[in-house]
């Protein structure tokens, strides 16, 4: 026959070699869960909170590489209007705005403005 019969007796095998042999599979799976899994993780929950902290007034830029000024955020929707230039307005995703340049000062409450006597 042209099968050998080292083939056929090395089949049976150990069930501690089989245990051995997946030992390699879960330290790589282990070592792609901290460097790639995790921190992209980490990097999407950045992003979200970003998005979730976008004011009228932030200088933002999108995806595809256009900076603007945030003219109207509504919580409510997916999408903001953005100022490119003057009197250009443009409605953007939320999910495309790639990074917020410059953070707008929150508006202080009118008790704070008014001195007191």
């Amino acid at each position: 026959m042209l099968i050998s019969p080292a083939y056929a007796q090395a089949a049976a095998g150990d069930p501690a070699s089989t245990i051995t042999s997946f030992i390699p599979l879960v330290l790589i799976f282990v070592v792609f869960y901290f460097l790639m899994i995790r921190p992209q993780q980490k990097r999407v929950k950045e992003h979200k909170a970003m998005l979730d902290a976008l004011r009228r007034g932030d200088r933002i830029v999108t995806n595809g590489g256009i900076v603007g000024t945030v003219v109207s955020v509504k919580p409510d929707e997916r999408e903001i209007q953005v100022e490119i230039a003057d009197g250009v307005r443009v409605k953007v995703m939320r999910d495309m705005i790639a990074s917020v340049l410059t953070k707008t000062e929150p508006v202080a409450a009118k008790a704070a403005e008014e001195p007191k006597t």
